[in-house]
């Protein structure tokens, strides 16, 4: 029989990892995977150019599983034997399960360590033992720290959305993680962006690594229409309230720019009759996960959210995400509006400008490389005409590092797809293999 070059059957996976993709109606690579998985399974050191969405959990959890499986644990108490850092709490949290059941049928015990959750409970599972450990870099210097968490006998390293992890201020957690393993071992880093201190950190720690690229920096996927409403920020609400009215029959993801406002705004929503649910950074890990399954579940039809759900949360393709605030950063327009129009299926992205919004909106124009069209909305035009250039409204300001690594406060977007106290809490996203 003649195997097809794109399926994962030719990629020389395990029996036990084919049988769980086929159970979950897995069949097709995406072209991260046809490209990462063969030089992973042979060992090399893998720098990947990937956005979320494009499959890359799968792209290095399916060679490290398959690796790990063909080899024995020494003996005596069992220590992690992979590592994978991620910036936030969510995207540690989906990880592990997508990890989980891809190696169903394998014996593997995994574990999973992030802020906002108790430490008993982590030091409990790290005592007992396990293979694979997914983890935000500040709780595990804190485990490291406290010796409840050793990294001695680690075979591979995986660093999954490592701009957004420098990005929130952990590179100096990361170093001293990276001086805790051990230098055989292998390395795969995976970014949107290979920014100069991405690509030091890479010539750092990494051996030769094969670089890949399955899309261009900042790609927007072409089947996401993008629209403007200029309104008066403090006509936002019942604008938005019309919006969703028009589309009853659609589930929403909003996004915000600050925690209380998002919560605010959910509560306002609920007042209007619209089932909505917030994420953020000062939700617990419970009260995120609780949100983000009554929204999958259909119970919600808005989730309202900080840019910690715009990098990898757990939800299907959207067919509209509005952006109530602009982000501040460019870039993080295309991470929010990655939740629709994927895998070839059409979306649409509506923001809602106010009058000192003008010069952000100008920034996700030029990234974009074309004018994002304006719609008034009969009853909403701004009392004062949108200009488009001029100084930015609160720039935000980049995170100050500690010591330790951890950010210094709790950033809206550091929480989950995500994406910051100790644990770097926040994002992951699945659709299918898209994560």
């Amino acid at each position: 029989m003649t195997i097809e070059p794109s399926t994962f059957e030719a990629l020389g996976l395990s029996p036990a990892l084919l049988r769980a993709l086929a159970e979950q109606n897995y069949n097709t690579p995406t072209p991260i995977q046809l490209q990462a998985i063969p030089l992973a399974m042979a060992g090399h050191d893998v720098l990947g150019g990937a956005q979320t969405g494009t499959g890359k959990t799968a792209a290095f959890g399916l060679p490290l599983l398959s690796r790990l499986s063909k080899t024995t644990a020494p003996a005596g108490p069992r220590k992690p034997r992979a590592l994978i850092l991620v910036p936030t709490r969510e995207l540690a949290v989906q990880v592990n399960d997508s990890l989980k059941s891809y190696g169903k049928h394998l014996r593997m015990n995994f574990g999973t360590i992030f802020g906002g959750a108790g430490m008993g409970l982590q030091v409990e599972m790290l005592r007992r033992g396990v293979d694979i450990l997914v983890a935000t870099p500040g709780r595990l210097i804190d485990h490291l720290e406290r010796g409840t968490a050793k990294l001695d006998e680690i075979e591979i390293l995986v660093l999954d959305e490592a701009d957004r992890m420098l990005d929130m201020g952990f590179l100096p957690a990361i170093k001293r993680i990276l001086a805790k393993l051990p230098k055989d071992r292998q390395t795969m880093l995976f970014s949107a962006t290979f920014e100069a201190q991405i690509k030091q950190l890479a010539l750092e720690f990494m051996r030769n690594p094969h670089q890949i690229q399955v899309a261009a920096n900042n790609t927007i996927a072409e089947g996401i229409s993008h629209k403007a409403h200029p309104v008066d920020a403090s006509r936002k609400r019942d604008l938005l309230v019309k919006i969703l009215a028009e589309r009853f029959g659609e589930q929403v993801l909003v996004f915000g720019r600050t925690k209380h406002g998002c919560n605010r705004l959910a509560e306002q929503l609920e007042e209007a009759g619209l089932k909505a649910v917030a994420i953020h950074g000062n939700k617990s890990q419970g009260q995120r996960q609780k949100a983000l399954n009554a929204f999958k579940a259909g119970k919600a039809r808005v989730l309202v959210a900080t840019d910690v759900a715009a990098r990898g949360l757990d939800i299907p393709n959207l067919p509209l995400v509005i952006n109530y605030d602009l982000p501040m950063v460019a870039e993080d327009y295309i991470h929010r509006i990655g939740r629709t129009g994927r895998n070839g299926m059409t979306g649409e992205a509506i923001s809602l400008v106010g009058s000192d919004e003008g010069p952000l909106l100008k920034q996700v124009q030029r990234m974009l490389k074309k004018d994002v069209e304006l719609v008034s909305v009969e009853g909403f035009s701004p009392t004062r005409p949108l200009q488009l250039e001029g100084a930015m409204p609160n720039a935000r300001r980049k995170p100050a590092h500690r010591p330790h690594g951890k950010p210094p406060t709790r950033h809206s977007h550091a929480g989950p797809q995500g994406r910051g106290a100790s644990a770097g809490r926040g994002a992951g996203s699945r659709n299918g293999f898209a994560r």
